[in-house]
């Protein structure tokens, strides 16, 4: 069994996070010890994340299908609230997997994040607060949103409507909004990027790892110079890492040796637990605090945090 140090409770957590916090075994059988990497935190340190001066607008993003997008957004997101902060989830893959994961309803006529962008119904009206949670709300993804594609085409502005909607949402002060995008580079992926200050990018620790980034990036330095000067590549997260295989650390190397700081320390592992989690309606965060891949994303969003913005 792998023992986790305890992690300070703050007075305000829900039930359901005091007992993610509380856990101290993991269910899981320990998998290959990862390699230590500089700047590692233990994940019971009680150092204080620090609140970013304005909020952070992340969107997680890759075409490629299968690396970790949704299952990185949901579990940073509930790391980074468990420990204070206020975060936003917008599910904007018409999938609708961060909204399962979060527990918040996304079937039938719920209203979503399509039609904020196609009806210009307020955000306000569709973000719910994902049970337990009291940090964590989500704006879900319906498949309504998979013909947001074609509609949005002959809208004015159609680039930016996520971003219209998210400024003109100022009822709550997030200290994170995390955008889940689908696995493409149409029109609700480039109004993720517009939305968006940063980028983080997960790539998953495969061969096929960088075929068609060069493609993402090339669209974000377009978006940056023609629609968003802001947005930058702020993050890069190795995600389904298995230290038995030589060709994983091969391909951390060379993502490393293209991307440098940019690359986050934290390896997250491959981990039963994080497939599990979404089918209880729960990030792993709370699924099972002990697991291999809660305790790397909980160092993750701990690396994120101190990357604020400057």
């Amino acid at each position: 069994m792998a023992i986790v140090t305890q992690t300070p409770l703050n007075p305000g957590d829900s039930p359901l996070v005091r007992e993610a916090l509380n856990s101290v075994v993991s269910r899981e059988t320990p998998a290959a010890q990862l390699p230590a990497q500089a700047g590692d935190l233990p994940l019971g340190d009680s150092d204080a994340w620090p609140k970013p001066a304005k909020t952070r607008v992340i969107a997680v993003a890759n075409q490629k299908g299968g690396v970790g997008k949704t299952t990185t957004s949901v579990n940073i997101a509930a790391a980074l609230s468990m420990k204070g902060e206020r975060v936003l989830v917008v599910d904007l893959d018409p999938q609708g997997n961060a909204s399962t994961a979060l527990a918040t309803e996304h079937r039938g006529d719920v209203p979503d994040v399509y039609q904020v962008l196609v009806d210009d119904l307020p955000m306000a009206d569709i973000v719910k607060q994902v049970p337990d949670m009291p940090n964590l709300y989500c704006a879900p993804a319906t498949i309504d949103l998979a013909g947001a594609e074609i509609e949005l085409v002959s809208l004015v502005a159609r680039e930016a409507r996520l971003r219209r909607a998210l400024a003109a949402y100022d009822s709550m002060d997030f200290d994170y909004i995390i955008i889940d995008c689908p696995p493409s580079l149409g029109l609700l992926t480039v109004n993720a990027l517009v939305a968006a200050d940063e980028v983080m990018i997960p790539i998953q620790c495969e061969y096929y790892a960088l075929e068609g980034l060069g493609q993402l990036l090339r669209n974000v330095d377009l978006i940056k110079v023609h629609l968003n000067p802001t947005l930058r590549l702020s993050t890069i997260v190795l995600t389904m890492y298995d230290g038995r295989t030589r060709l994983a650390s091969q391909v951390a190397e060379e993502v490393r040796a293209h991307f440098g700081d940019t690359v986050l320390n934290t390896l997250i592992p491959r981990s039963v637990r994080l497939s599990e989690a979404p089918s209880y309606g729960q990030s792993v965060m709370t699924y099972d605090p002990g697991s291999s891949g809660a305790m790397a994303y909980m160092d993750a969003a701990r690396e994120i945090a101190h990357r604020a913005l400057v």
